[in-house]
């Protein structure tokens, strides 16, 4: 079951950044993603951002995240050492097509942005009974309680002779 596709090109800057010495710190946002149940969750470290310079946005099956984290001293402070990431992160998500990204949620608590996404119906394990010949066809039978089309089930008069 596809979660999350790997990104060549996020793994390409951060391995640059890595070996040329970006000397501001990475500018991707740490990940933890993890199924629980029928959902999906993702904690992204956002340490230091407000929660209103936090750009959350889904096209199809695509979540792309961008923040913006600023100094927190002012023009003409006498900086001593600034160490801290600063500037635009961005990343972006490929989720699978198991995923219901219409209904993804996000919440943002303590410098931890998390994303919840429920697993979508139709990638949900469903029971299908199997009927003897004698019996004729039965109702499948999904994890939302529907039943199928009376058509489907014994006595019906659709497909008798």
């Amino acid at each position: 079951m596809t979660v999350l596709r790997f990104d060549p090109f996020q793994e390409f800057d951060r391995v640059s950044r890595q070996m040329l010495g970006s000397g501001r710190g990475p500018r991707s946002m740490p990940m933890e993603a993890y199924r629980r149940g029928d959902q999906f969750f993702i904690h992204l470290d956002l340490p230091g951002v407000d929660p209103d310079d936090v750009q959350l946005t889904v096209e199809r099956n695509v979540v792309s995240v961008r923040a913006e984290r600023r100094p927190l001293y002012r023009e003409g402070d006498e900086v001593l050492v600034d160490e801290t990431p600063q500037g635009t992160f961005g990343r972006q998500l490929f989720l699978g097509d198991n995923l219901d990204a219409g209904r993804l949620e996000a919440s943002f608590d303590q410098g931890i942005l998390t994303l919840t996404i429920p697993v979508a119906e139709q990638a949900k394990p469903r029971r299908i009974q199997v009927s003897a010949r004698s019996r004729g066809p039965q109702p499948v039978e999904t994890s939302g309680g529907g039943q199928g089309s009376t058509a489907d089930q014994p006595g019906s008069s659709a497909g008798a002779p």
